[in-house]
């Protein structure tokens, strides 16, 4: 069972946003909810929403948030902003914004018979 969450147009450059990602694939869905608003990264709060959105999907759907993994954590490329800033003899430097789309898809991990929780 998977359950999926998407996020688009996020005011954050992706480059940004992956250093946050790849710290989250390492951990569980409940940890990364609890550890990622202590990054000092800005763009830990987006990522939290959508991860948070993923796993109300899947317990909306009957799954166990203990049991729930990560299948995949993608960050994309938005629309970019074109913005700009006047500069000398008349000419223009452009600066661009960068959004991103964060897409999450959790599945729920069946526990081993074998394996006792402690």
């Amino acid at each position: 069972m998977e359950a999926k969450a998407v996020q688009k147009n996020i005011r954050t450059s992706p480059r940004k946003l992956r250093l946050v990602a790849d710290v989250a694939r390492k951990l569980t869905p409940t940890e990364a909810i609890e550890m990622l608003p202590y990054s000092q990264k800005r763009a830990a709060v987006a990522l939290v929403k959508t991860i948070k959105s993923a796993v109300a999907n899947a317990v909306s759907q009957g799954a166990s948030p203990e049991n729930l993994r990560f299948k995949e954590i993608q960050i994309g490329e938005g629309p970019t902003l074109k913005r700009g800033r006047a500069v000398s003899r008349g000419m223009w430097h452009p600066i661009l914004k960068r959004t991103s789309r964060i897409r999450v898809i959790v599945f729920e991990e069946k526990p081993k018979k074998g394996s006792k929780k402690q």
